[in-house]
């Protein structure tokens, strides 16, 4: 069987039978486009939430052990801001850049998802 799998932006063409599995082309995948929904006229648009400064979004999906700043508090890049649990491993959460906390969006004990914000920094 041919199968096509699209991985960062590349579509990778597989063939696959009984006993192996064998990369039989790749290209660069169209740039994908979001299907036009027809939306009820009453309905108000939803935008994600923005948020001023250097964003720190997590970068697995895990648990926040602890929180190790607050709002307010200057911090320099690679300081640790929260610990994150994820896959029974404790992962340093640091700051990206010089500045000052300006919003910690967790607490002890959140559950997180790849891309969750965790802080900004300003």
């Amino acid at each position: 069987m041919k199968y096509v799998v699209t991985l960062n932006g590349k579509n990778y063409e597989v063939e696959v039978n009984e006993t192996e599995a064998v990369l039989t082309g790749v290209s660069n995948a169209p740039a994908a486009t979001a299907p036009a929904a027809a939306a009820p006229a009453a309905a108000a648009p939803v935008s994600a939430p923005s948020y001023e400064g250097a964003q720190v979004p997590a970068p697995m999906p895990g648990t926040i052990l602890s929180v190790e700043v607050s709002a307010g508090q200057a911090v320099k890049t690679g300081d640790v801001l929260m610990i994150l649990e994820a896959m029974k491993m404790e992962n340093e959460i640091v700051s990206p850049c010089d500045g000052t906390v300006k919003q910690v969006l967790v607490q002890k004990g959140s559950t997180v998802d790849t891309g969750s914000m965790l802080a900004v920094i300003g």
